[in-house]
């Protein structure tokens, strides 16, 4: 059973609305965790490497001020829909729906005020903590009124996240979190000498905006191809990749499966990624530029973290063709996502 502490975090600028900012801090014999309630953002990550030393493995910042200025979703909970949305649009029943443009030309994460950037209402559990909030109807453009639940848990190893929403009107959704890591230790230089891989026979190819073009292609024989571990320096240079910002196609069904696999050799630290969403975005960290200040003063320079956010695949309500991110009245999206940490 994991242990729960609750303290106060800081406390949002007036101009944002002001409010206390928590901090939920879950521990267990192995895993140590601090969740904030603004955004639902994974603070730190603590886990042991195979001398038993603990290391924090997410990027973020120390203090509040860092999570209220402008920074690349450092741990938090994206949404009304993760990812991008072409050209912040799309029609719904013959209604066109225009959304906020904040990554080029498209929507990204939710837009201007996101998930990411809320206070969310906490409920501390035995062994987690719940946080709730109601988005209101036509927040950021999305339609209906949405009722949304994160919870996270922690069992030993294991760090549980679910996700659940209720909406007055249909609309599109999809959630995920935005941790970064570096199973190295934050504030470490790269993640080249990371050993990943990813169970999936399809990705999705992407515009010079990042949009995927719509085709579903195969792994096989590409730089894709990541079905058994790659030393990820290695294989970005064998391939000539700047890096990952790719949705991959996993395996179809609602039940947990295992979908991909990180493994830092040096320390010997592990994570596994269990989830029953149908997409996972695997991305390098390629924009981080050293420009912020993260944790104990570090910087974070480019390819010196990365994410495996599960989620649906992106701009899927404008690709009818890809697994519907659409939710109706009555119904209740419930997607769960598993991380869990060893040593090997």
């Amino acid at each position: 059973m994991a242990e729960v502490k609750r303290e106060v975090f800081g406390h949002m600028p007036p101009e944002e609305g002001g409010g206390e900012v928590e901090k939920f801090v879950l521990q267990s014999d192995s895993v140590r965790v601090e969740i904030l309630s603004l955004g639902c953002t994974i603070a730190a990550l603590e886990t042991r490497d195979r001398d038993g030393q603990f290391a924090d493995i997410v990027l973020g910042f120390d203090t509040l001020e860092g999570y209220t200025k402008k920074h690349p979703f450092f741990g938090a909970v994206v949404g009304r829909v993760a990812n991008r949305i072409a050209k912040g649009r799309f029609t719904m029943d013959g209604k066109e729906y225009q959304l906020f443009l904040n990554n080029g030309p498209n929507s990204l994460h939710g837009g201007a005020k996101g998930f990411d950037k809320v206070l969310w209402s906490p409920q501390v559990l035995p062994n987690g903590v719940c946080f709730f909030r109601l988005s209101p109807d036509g927040e950021e453009g999305y339609p209906g009124e949405l009722k949304v639940w994160v919870t996270y848990t922690l069992n030993g190893s294991e760090l549980v996240i679910n996700y659940r929403a209720q909406t007055s009107k249909k609309t599109p959704i999809s959630l995920t979190n935005h941790a970064y890591f570096n199973l190295a230790g934050q504030g470490s230089p790269d993640i080249y000498d990371h050993e990943i891989s990813i169970k999936a026979d399809s990705y999705l190819p992407v515009d010079d905006t990042k949009i995927p073009t719509g085709e579903v292609a195969a792994v096989q024989g590409t730089g894709f191809d990541l079905r058994q571990p790659v030393e990820l320096g290695k294989h970005l240079k064998q391939f000539h990749l700047e890096g990952f910002d790719h949705n991959f196609c996993l395996p179809q069904g609602q039940t947990r499966r295992l979908v991909a696999r990180a493994h830092h050799p040096p320390t010997g630290r592990t994570m596994e990624v269990h989830t029953t969403q149908p997409g996972l975005q695997f991305y390098t960290g390629n924009n981080l530029d050293g420009s912020l200040k993260g944790k104990g003063a570090t910087t974070y320079p480019k390819h010196s973290a990365f994410c495996l956010e599960t989620q649906n695949w992106p701009d899927a309500v404008n690709k009818p063709h890809f697994p519907s991110a659409l939710l109706l009245p009555g119904e209740e999206y419930d997607h769960t996502t598993w991380f869990c940490f060893g040593t090997a």
